[in-house]
């Protein structure tokens, strides 16, 4: 069993691999308070990763070094993160009182049952969520299970990098455990609250609900900044690259205003309202009291305001980063601009202390 959902704290970095780049995130912790150590971003070749699966896993792999070089982190060993869409979870019941070793033999034999592919061509894993609230003698283990295929691309970029994986999450995991980050920003801190949080990636877009803190709901679609970006290349004549960096440090066209931004923000705008649309209509749900936008698009400047007004929700971009000091080697500006983008890269970071207590 690969350690999706546990792993003993000690320091660890944590390594978001998404479609278009890698980001490196490495935290501390003195009393209460965290500390950013080091972080990085850096952009993947083109088609390294195609829909959340790692097609080039050298290239990746020289991305994590090309990282490693940038923000030479402390640590060596990683928490790497696979998509929601690529595992199964489910909540099965047990006797209480169970050994950690008891429940792992018990789902060894049981785990075909639950897991609709062969058991040797799976990575999964447990985590005891306490006593069954229904009966007191049982409690309740969340199996997670994905294709080993998902688990080792990943497993072998970081390794070939030299760094050590050593625990795998799931990204919709990664998202929550940040979330905490947000949530203590918030008025009501989302204690009792329903919070819907966008993540507007580079080419693929995650609604995450929760309520009172924890996650009730995830939902992906395909779209993103790419698609802003590729708008850019086209009008202009410029190439992807040029493009992106272009969207990022400006000197475009006096129309690029109107003519290209404005419009995808309104595309953003029906994104949101399409995915909470969705979640209405599967949920008992009809309202929620806040929207938290996160993902690299959500640093597009107005995109928060635009959302309150059109939507009628209180709208903030996510920094989960607001509470924390910074080391030297961090700039407090970089760390602000790509603080939305790094929600899973935060989460994953925080298992190094999902010991403590608090996560």
């Amino acid at each position: 069993m690969f350690p999706f959902l546990r792993g003993k704290q000690q320091p660890l970095i944590g390594l978001d691999i998404s479609s278009t780049s890698v980001k490196l995130l490495e935290l501390s912790k003195v009393g209460t308070r965290y500390r950013v150590e080091s972080y990085a971003v850096e952009p993947l070749p083109p088609n390294a990763v195609v829909e959340r699966d790692i097609k080039d896993v050298d290239g990746v792999a020289e991305t994590v070094r090309k990282l490693i070089d940038r923000a030479r982190p402390n640590a060596k060993g990683v928490a790497i993160a696979v998509a929601g869409s690529a595992v199964i979870t489910k909540v099965i019941q047990m006797e209480a009182g169970l050994t950690e070793n008891d429940i792992e033999s018990q789902i060894a034999v049981e785990a075909d049952q639950y897991i609709p592919y062969p058991l040797d061509e799976v990575s999964l894993d447990f985590d005891v969520m306490g006593s069954n609230p229904k009966d007191a003698s049982k409690m309740d283990v969340l199996l997670a299970a994905s294709r080993s295929e998902n688990v080792d691309s990943r497993v072998a970029a970081v390794e070939i990098a030299g760094l050590t994986p050593l625990v795998v999450d799931v990204e919709a995991y990664g998202m929550e455990r940040a979330f905490h980050l947000v949530a203590d920003q918030l008025p009501g801190r989302g204690e009792g609250q329903t919070i819907a949080v966008m993540d507007v990636g580079a080419t693929m877009s995650t609604l995450s609900v929760l309520h009172d803190r924890k996650t009730t709901y995830t939902r992906e679609q395909v779209f993103g900044g790419a698609q802003l970006t590729e708008e850019i290349q086209r009008r202009y004549g410029l190439s992807y690259s040029e493009a992106g960096m272009a969207k990022k440090q400006g000197g475009l066209p006096d129309d690029y205003v109107p003519e290209v931004l404005e419009p995808f923000k309104e595309a953003v705008v029906q994104q949101v309202t399409r995915s909470l649309q969705f979640f209405y209509s599967s949920s008992q749900y009809t309202e929620i009291d806040q929207i938290v936008l996160a993902g690299g698009c959500s640093s597009i400047a107005g995109l928060d305001d635009l959302v309150e007004e059109r939507i009628g929700t209180p709208t903030v971009v996510a920094n989960p980063f607001a509470e924390m000091s910074l080391s030297s080697k961090v700039s407090a500006q970089a760390l602000s601009n790509d603080a939305p983008a790094l929600m899973i890269s935060c989460g994953l970071a925080l298992r190094s202390f999902i010991n403590d207590g608090k996560y």
